[in-house]
């Protein structure tokens, strides 16, 4: 069985990782969990009983893994993924440090699987948990009926920032129902998080956020450059989890049924639509799910061959690590 690495084991997505390689049966003597300036000492858990070294990713030596995930930032996968590919290790990138690069392709698995042979120099890319559960549902639409538009509006827990973030969330929201001010506790976000939503994720990029650029870039990297997507993106006081209005603009004739049936046979989505109250997935509901969700999905009169729905998933499991385990085996292979 192949050697992996995770570089950024101790954050939500590379313990999700590692979640999916111990779900799956990976031996833990096969897996080295990695951290930028780990203590010596440092251990994780894996699975209910066993534990795994964390090494610290400066100095590890690639040449004893076949395979290398990186769930860090773009930042470090700049840095220590050219170390892994100079040991002839395949490389998966969670980051969008290598966006720009046409040689590195990006790849959501049961969409454009073959885009993997592309890999020049053994690397690949998987896009963000939003670009994941728009596109993932969509994937046999866009082979049969063309993709034209898409105009998406997300709504980000705070884990779309990390730890630091979710703990802000926690600390306002107790503070509000003890009473207490909020001075000192509104660090990560510009504005309250707690009981509010910030129409802001990521820095500003002209009149757009970064997580909106990256939306428009990953969907035409993965999909084709000549889809147009226009994107709005919040985060909203959760701690995990990811949901999603999508409206669709197809190139070639569809409707609402036609869609509907190709979505219900696609892998990992699990259609959940039925026209009453409560007859529709939230984020509570997905939270440890590997799936992603699609409710109330519709015909959008407004333009033609349109459609839209609700995509709603576990950001941190079904949005970025179980793409990233599938993409691993498809590099296995």
């Amino acid at each position: 069985m192949s050697k992996i690495a995770v570089a950024g084991a101790q954050n939500s997505i590379g313990r999700e990782i590692l979640n999916f390689l111990e779900e799956n049966a990976y031996p833990a003597d096969d897996i080295y969990a990695l951290e930028p300036k780990a203590p010596l000492g440092t251990m994780i858990s894996y699975g209910e009983d066993e534990d795994l070294d964390v090494f610290n990713l400066e100095d590890f030596d690639f040449s004893k893994v076949d395979i290398a995930i990186f769930a860090t930032s773009a930042e470090i996968s700049k840095k220590f993924v050219p170390a892994a590919l100079a040991k002839n290790v395949k490389a998966i990138d969670c980051s969008p440090a290598y966006l720009s690069e046409s040689s590195v392709p990006m790849i959501i698995s049961g969409l454009n699987d073959a885009q993997v042979s592309q890999a020049e120099k053994g690397l690949v890319m998987v896009p963000s948990a939003a670009v994941c559960q728009i596109l993932r549902p969509l994937s046999k639409i866009i082979g049969k009926f063309g993709l034209k538009r898409l105009v998406v509006s997300t709504y980000s827990s705070t884990s779309v920032y990390g730890k630091e973030a979710m703990d802000e969330l926690f600390n306002q929201t107790r503070k509000i129902f003890m009473n207490d001010t909020l001075a000192n506790d509104q660090h990560f976000f510009h504005k309250q998080i707690a009981f509010n939503v910030i129409p802001q994720v990521e820095d500003f990029i002209g009149d757009e956020t970064g997580c909106e650029w990256a939306i428009n870039a990953e969907v035409k990297k993965i999909a084709g450059a000549e889809i147009k997507v226009h994107a709005n993106c919040a985060v909203i006081p959760a701690f995990i989890g990811c949901g999603a209005f999508v409206n669709a603009e197809c190139l070639e004739e569809t409707d609402v049924d036609d869609v509907l049936k190709e979505m219900k046979s696609t892998k990992g989505v699990t259609i959940f639509d039925k026209h009453v109250d409560g007859g529709y997935v939230t984020l509570t509901d997905v939270q440890g799910e590997n799936n992603i969700y699609v409710s109330r999905l519709r015909q959008d009169t407004s333009v033609d061959n349109g459609f839209s729905f609700w995509s709603v998933a576990d950001n941190l499991r079904a949005g970025v690590a179980q793409n990233a385990f599938e993409v691993m085996k498809l590099l296995i292979k």
